[in-house]
C-alpha cells in the first residue's frame, strides 16, 4: 500500500464522525453479503475533502459479486450519481468490506479509487468483531482518517 510518508502533508480531513447508527447499517450490510464483499455509499452536503457532513447510507449492488474485490452495480452508481446531483449532495464516502482480510485499501482497492474528495470507507469481517476504518485516497496515496463513531 503507498501510505502516505512521515513530513507528507495529509490532505485532510484528519477525522470524520459518523452515527453509531450508520456505522451499523454498514456492518449488517457486510454481513448480509458475506461471503462477498459488499458495497455503497454514503451521501453528504458537500465532499468529505471539503468538510461536508454525511448525510445517508447507501447500500448497492456489487455488480462484481465477489470475495475478492467490489464494483458498485453501474446503474445505481448512476441512479445515484443523478439524484445526488438534483439534490445538491455529493458522494461523501465510498464504502466496501473485506471478508478476510484488515479494513485497509487492497491495491487493487487503490487502483480503483475515483472519488479524491471522498472518504474511503472499509468494513473488515476478518475477525469475530468487525472493525471499520477510514481512508483517503488521493493519486495512488493512501491518508489514514481518524473515525470517530458519534450517536
Amino acid at each position: 500500500m503507498a501510505e502516505a510518508e512521515a513530513g507528507i502533508s495529509h490532505p485532510g480531513p484528519a477525522s470524520v464522525e459518523l452515527s453509531a447508527d450508520l456505522v451499523q447499517a454498514m456492518i449488517d450490510h457486510a454481513r448480509a453479503e458475506y461471503p462477498n464483499e459488499m458495497c455503497g455509499l454514503i451521501v453528504g452536503d458537500r465532499p468529505a475533502a471539503d468538510g461536508g457532513t454525511p448525510l445517508r447510507w447507501i447500500p448497492t449492488r456489487n455488480r462484481a459479486a465477489s470475495p475478492l474485490r467490489y464494483e458498485i452495480h453501474p446503474d445505481d452508481l448512476l441512479q445515484l450519481t443523478i439524484a445526488t446531483e438534483r439534490a445538491d449532495e455529493e458522494f461523501w464516502a465510498i464504502v466496501h468490506s473485506h471478508t478476510h482480510s484488515p479494513a485497509r485499501p487492497s491495491p487493487t482497492d487503490i487502483g480503483l479509487a475515483f472519488y479524491p474528495d471522498a472518504i474511503y470507507l472499509l468494513v473488515s469481517l476478518a475477525e469475530d468483531e468487525p472493525a471499520v476504518a477510514a481512508w483517503r485516497i488521493v493519486d495512488g496515496t493512501v491518508y489514514p482518517v481518524e473515525l470517530v463513531v458519534g450517536h
